[in-house]
């Protein structure tokens, strides 16, 4: 008999990038677990239609990954399931942009309860599971942002780099047990939230971007998924940046 398949847990896996990650992890037929906070479950159940198509095993729950108890009672579920839990990507992500002038406190909590605090939520929640069982990983969903800063975004921004300290941390302390943490961070993506800006902003975004376009949620997968697998083994603490050149690190 083969090793059985692998259980991917993808947060914000409804749409976009979580969508593409869920369909590149479904190349090797590993069961996968999607949480969304959408309004409703038309997105989730389109990815769980594809998915079902392709022959996986997949599920969807709607999950506010800032709330600790939802979280803990997600994975729990998870784990009680299917009994392990090999990657997990910590995708979910909000943006309530304005100037810092204008922000308001309500705007800087959610943002970084969400984005950042989400993270420690769902990493807390399996990373006893992974050292169990000495071997796992996590893929933390930064962003450009975090490194470069953006006008608008003081919240954004703070939650994003909070994830590559977080990130670094993490991966010193599990590495013992052979569990890889690393960050992805896109740049520019053409997704629902990104096409959103005015032609003349994603314009203006362009004229950044060295290799002059908008980067695909493909691309994003693909360097998740290779942080998963047994190339990439050996990196941990580090972050990938998928931009186009918009930041050189």
């Amino acid at each position: 008999m083969g090793e059985p398949s692998r259980v991917v847990v993808i947060t914000g896996g409804s749409r976009g990038i979580g969508r593409a990650m869920a369909l590149k992890f479904a190349q090797e037929q590993a069961t996968i677990i999607i949480a969304h906070y959408d309004p409703d479950e038309t997105a989730s159940g389109e990815t769980l239609t594809i998915l079902s198509q392709k022959g996986i095993k997949a599920e969807s729950y709607k999950t506010d990954v800032s709330s600790h108890s939802e979280v803990d009672a997600l994975f729990k579920g998870v784990i009680s399931r299917h009994g392990r839990i090999d990657a997990l990507i910590n995708n979910a992500g909000i943006v309530k942009d304005t100037l810092l002038m204008r922000m308001t406190e309500d705007a800087w909590d959610r943002v970084i309860d969400v984005n950042l605090k989400g993270v420690f939520n769902c990493t807390h929640a399996v990373i006893r599971t992974m050292m169990k069982q000495r071997q796992g990983c996590v893929v933390n969903i930064s962003s450009v942002s975090g490194n470069i800063g953006n006008v608008g975004q003081a919240n954004y921004a703070a939650s994003k780099a909070g994830i590559l300290g977080f990130t670094r941390t993490v991966a010193r302390e599990v590495a013992s047990r052979g569990i890889t943490v690393n960050a992805v961070a896109p740049g520019f993506i053409a997704t629902e939230m990104s096409l959103s800006l005015s032609e003349k902003a994603q314009e203006a975004i362009l004229q950044q971007i060295p290799m002059g376009r908008v980067g695909t949620p493909e691309d994003v997968a693909g360097a998740v998924y290779w942080l998963c697998s047994n190339e990439a083994k050996y990196i941990t603490g580090q972050t990938i940046h998928v931009n186009g050149g918009m930041y050189m690190s």
